[in-house]
């Protein structure tokens, strides 16, 4: 009887160690599997796209067919293990060989999707703006414009916007955006929507602007003017404070750069002939603020619209180094002309 339960003892010992070494060597087989499937440096990333509402297994299936990973049943036992299956996002993502499948995972759970970037300078209007997006590829001119024109857009600040081709002048705002690859024209313009919304709330705009007696509307137009004119941030708010201070006593702005908007393009020089213009962005020949702004205007130019400077100045011109000399007569700015034009 003892022999026999040695014997017992002996073989259940076995099918443990048996077991043991099975599982260990299902675990490193598994382990291995979750390798990168292409280790070397030289491997290209590939851009992938996982399809709404894909499952786990299909995301797997299609990562083992394009050379992303090893196995697509290790994919997706580490998948449900890790409780990661029903987390993965929808979107294009930028993936190589060389990674692990745990660090593909991760990418797709965090939604860490490809991206392109663009920069819109302070100061470009909205043809400028849409030859920059045509250049690189990024929307149809067709489509953007008529979404320019007509799209809805819900942003409370745009409700002041006048209708027409012009409507988003000078809501877009400047900078540099980084965008899902699979960005559309009216993804496009809802984020630089957005990033114009953030800046009004940040400076409290609209508050800002009612204490000025002004609109949205119209500090944004008078933003946009500072934004073509000046060159130094620290002149912004004097070259407000002119802007603010003609509009007072009911003077015309008489401002180059919209002259050059209602021709349709940047002048090197304006002419006499040019500021006859008939155009209600003409300031030299019309009262008042212009109907809408010029261009983009960048945070200083906004801030600067709504806290000019306090000063008697009613003049500018520019000096060659791009700073302005300001006069409070029209005899001193005739001076300054000669001095600084001549």
């Amino acid at each position: 009887m003892t022999k026999r339960i040695k014997s017992i003892k002996r073989l259940l010992i076995f099918i443990v160690l048996c077991l043991g070494f099975f599982g260990i060597g299902t675990g490193l087989y598994l382990n291995s599997l979750l390798k990168p499937l292409d280790a070397s440096k030289s491997s290209q990333d590939m851009l992938i796209q996982v399809a709404p509402r894909s499952s786990s297994g299909q995301v797997a299936r299609m990562l083992e067919q394009q050379g992303i990973i090893r196995s697509a049943t290790a994919f997706r036992l580490y998948s449900r293990y890790h409780q990661l299956d029903n987390q993965i996002k929808a979107g294009y993502y930028l993936l190589n060989p060389s990674m692990s499948t745990p660090s593909v995972l991760n990418v797709l759970v965090r939604g860490k999707t490809a991206t392109k970037a663009f920069t819109i300078p302070e100061g470009y209007n909205l043809q400028q703006i849409t030859n920059t997006l045509v250049t690189k590829g990024f929307i149809k001119e067709e489509v953007f414009k008529n979404l320019l024109a007509e799209g809805q857009f819900n942003y409370p600040f745009l409700e002041d916007a006048p209708g027409g081709s012009k409507r988003l002048e000078g809501y877009l705002f400047p900078e540099t955006y980084n965008i899902p690859l699979d960005s559309g024209e009216k993804e496009i313009i809802n984020v630089m929507l957005a990033g114009m919304d953030r800046q009004l709330k940040e400076l409290d705009y609209e508050k800002r602007a009612s204490a000025m007696n002004l609109s949205v509307h119209e500090a944004l137009t008078i933003a946009s003017m500072i934004e073509r004119e000046a060159r130094k941030d620290e002149e912004r708010p004097i070259i407000s404070s002119v802007i603010h201070n003609r509009l007072g006593i009911g003077m015309r702005l008489q401002i180059d750069a919209t002259v050059e908007y209602a021709l349709g393009g940047h002048r090197e020089k304006i002419y006499y002939k040019d500021l006859e213009v008939d155009s209600p962005y003409n300031t030299y020949k019309y009262n008042g603020l212009p109907p809408g702004p010029i261009a983009a205007p960048g945070r200083q130019s906004l801030l600067a619209a709504v806290a000019p400077d306090t000063t008697k100045y009613l003049y500018y011109v520019a000096k060659p180094d791009g700073s302005h000399a300001f006069a409070t007569t029209l005899e001193e700015h005739n001076a300054n002309k000669r001095k600084y034009l001549d």
